[in-house]
């Protein structure tokens, strides 16, 4: 918000307002000197060009100073815009938990440091003016004091005089836009910088020359002695994994472990060594991102919806998909006969983020998007946490078919999802500290066993 609204505008003040006025300053008071030169008298010239140096001067030791006060008032912007629109999307947690007067309090804090900011800003930037009008008013004394000198000498005549003054008059109107000029460039400046941070990021994720752009056919992935971290401490370690094509991959953990992180690595969300990940024999980083992740199916733990019609949300990557598609996805997510309730089933505006949608229509929403788009790998990041037991059996057997003849890979925090896979591995630390077969795991009698037996008790409990 706050790069779109401050610094793109002051950005188009300098190509506008602040262009113009510093072309017609340079050009008006390029010709006058010339034409005074000329005309009248090379030494009154020079002493009409002392207050063009001395605002060079006064410039150039301030320019800096308006710039970086000016950088300040726009990051202080930027964090009252960032503070407003949290509390927007977290309004129901604000009143929720009634702390709507402690954020007015923290939104006012941030007024006033904005304000303040400002003012600072505003008080030593108006010093500019003043400053290039004294620097011309002195300077005018002396042009008054030789003027009438070389006038009583002969070395002018009172004609001449006239004319000079009228001229030097003419250098002041542009030279009083000076300091707006200054202003205007160096707020262009600031602004500049603050948008170059988006202009010149340059991304982690680069294809190299010649990347793969062929479709993945088969979907078998495998990942070899990876290791990954984040500001120097390891989220993952000594990964290795082999997902056969058409197979279901399972993977349970305790929270932190890595699980989401892996999933984004073999997206390619972060950038990883070569030879670590590999999919239908080929190393990722020699793919082509967008071929990548045309050919994944992803549901990621966050579903975020777009404030559109469901079928539009659904059919996200691809606006020309059929309906028979998009309500065929709806139906093996199970979230067709919800959709069909509303007043305008599939052309529903769903709202920001999905807001009228609950927590298990959003994920079976965002499940369906991931399904219409036919992809040979298809990964469930934890998303059928929101839904009941009984909605989990129906979309888990439907995924099944969908999983025939490509390749799963299902995150869970329960084991109920994850138990048919063909593999199940348990993550802990970023380790991969157990793995095979829902018997086989429930056979070693080790952390997965546990967990097994401790979500048997919360069943049981919850249904009694």
């Amino acid at each position: 918000m706050s790069y779109v609204i401050n610094d793109l505008g002051a950005v188009r003040m300098a190509f506008a307002m602040g262009f113009v006025f510093l072309v017609e300053g340079v050009l008006v008071n390029i010709a006058i000197i010339f034409v005074m030169a000329r005309t009248i008298n090379p030494a009154m010239t020079a002493i009409a060009v002392i207050p063009v140096i001395s605002a060079v001067i006064i410039i150039a030791s301030m320019k800096s100073r308006i710039r970086y006060k000016f950088t300040l008032v726009q990051n202080a912007f930027a964090d009252l815009s960032d503070k407003i629109q949290e509390n927007l999307s977290g309004i129901r947690i604000v009143k929720g938990y009634v702390q709507e007067q402690a954020e007015i309090e923290k939104l006012e804090k941030a007024s006033r440091e904005r304000l303040r900011l400002q003012m600072e800003y505003v008080r030593f930037s108006a010093l500019l003016h003043p400053a290039i009008l004294m620097a011309f008013g002195i300077c005018f004394s002396f042009i008054l004091v030789f003027g009438a000198v070389f006038t009583r000498n002969g070395t002018i005549n009172i004609g001449e005089f006239i004319v000079f003054n009228t001229y030097y008059g003419m250098m002041l109107f542009p030279m009083m836009h000076l300091s707006r000029i200054v202003e205007i460039w160096q707020r262009a400046f600031a602004s500049m910088g603050r948008l170059d941070e988006i202009f010149f990021a340059e991304s982690d994720i680069v294809d190299i020359p010649g990347a793969l752009t062929e479709e993945i056919t088969q979907g078998e992935i495998e990942i070899k002695d990876l290791s990954f971290k984040y500001a120097g401490n390891y989220v993952l370690e000594d990964i290795n994994i082999k997902v056969p094509a058409g197979k279901t991959l399972g993977i349970i953990g305790t929270t932190g472990s890595g699980k989401t992180t892996l999933m984004n690595l073999l997206l390619r969300l972060y950038k990883i060594d070569d030879g670590k990940i590999f999919i239908d024999g080929e190393d990722i980083n020699k793919r082509e991102t967008y071929a990548l992740r045309k050919n994944i199916g992803y549901v990621p733990q966050d579903n975020f919806l777009f404030a559109a019609a469901i079928d539009e949300n659904i059919k996200f990557f691809d606006a020309l998909i059929k309906s028979e598609a998009v309500i065929n996805s709806a139906k093996l997510a199970c979230v067709y006969e919800n959709i069909m309730g509303f007043p305008e089933d599939f052309a529903t505006i769903i709202g920001e983020r999905g807001i009228t949608l609950s927590g298990g229509q959003k994920q079976r929403v965002s499940i369906a998007r991931a399904v219409v788009k036919d992809p040979a790998i298809l990964i469930l990041d934890d998303s059928l946490s929101a839904v009941d037991t009984n909605t989990e059996e129906k979309i888990l057997s439907n995924i099944k078919e969908i999983l025939k003849d490509r390749t799963g890979i299902i995150i869970s925090h329960r084991i109920s999802t994850v138990k048919n896979a063909d593999e199940i591995i348990y993550l802990d630390k970023g380790k991969i500290t157990e793995r095979g077969t829902h018997e086989e795991l429930l056979g070693s009698g080790g952390e997965y066993h546990k967990l097994n037996e401790k979500q048997k008790i919360e069943d049981s409990l919850d249904k009694s």
